[in-house]
């Protein structure tokens, strides 16, 4: 593996951007919390009587969303923990605790009895109008079992 070179004025700047990563209200929070109300569907968010905290809880349909940036997250983890140079063993080891952690979550959640969507937040951004969807169609699928 190829190691790459970094001095001390690009990892200050580096620590500088990533203690300024928000943790609720990102954009992409925002960006989808807006479409649902503007298609009628009302939510709390950061529901902190949760495990987790869902970024957004449809609590008439006991659905916890949560949108997860890719980084943060692991999104295709095998293929791009292999691109991270600099601090690596932190970063593998971080990033490797929040995927065990968001899994944790999802379960405890879901022996609740909520249904857990997660979005990454590239297709919130590239196209909020088909993750308003997919909610919408858990919805349906919920007042149906309920009308069976």
């Amino acid at each position: 593996m190829k190691k790459k070179k970094s001095n001390r004025t690009e990892e200050e700047k580096r620590h500088y951007i990533m203690s300024r990563v928000k943790s609720k209200d990102t954009k992409i929070e925002i960006t989808l919390r807006r479409a649902l109300w503007h298609k009628g569907i009302r939510y709390r968010k950061n529901h902190k009587l949760l495990p987790g905290t869902p970024d957004i809880a449809i609590t008439k349909y006991n659905i916890a969303i949560f949108c997860d940036g890719e980084f943060w997250h692991g999104k295709d983890w095998d293929k791009n923990k292999e691109h991270i140079y600099n601090n690596r063993e932190f970063w593998i080891s971080k990033i490797e605790r929040n995927m065990r952690r968001d899994n944790k979550i999802d379960s405890q959640l879901e022996q609740l009895g909520w249904v857990v969507i997660r979005f990454w937040g590239k297709d919130i951004e590239k196209n909020v109008n088909s993750c308003v969807e997919v909610v919408e169609d858990i919805i349906f699928d919920i007042k149906l079992s309920h009308y069976k």
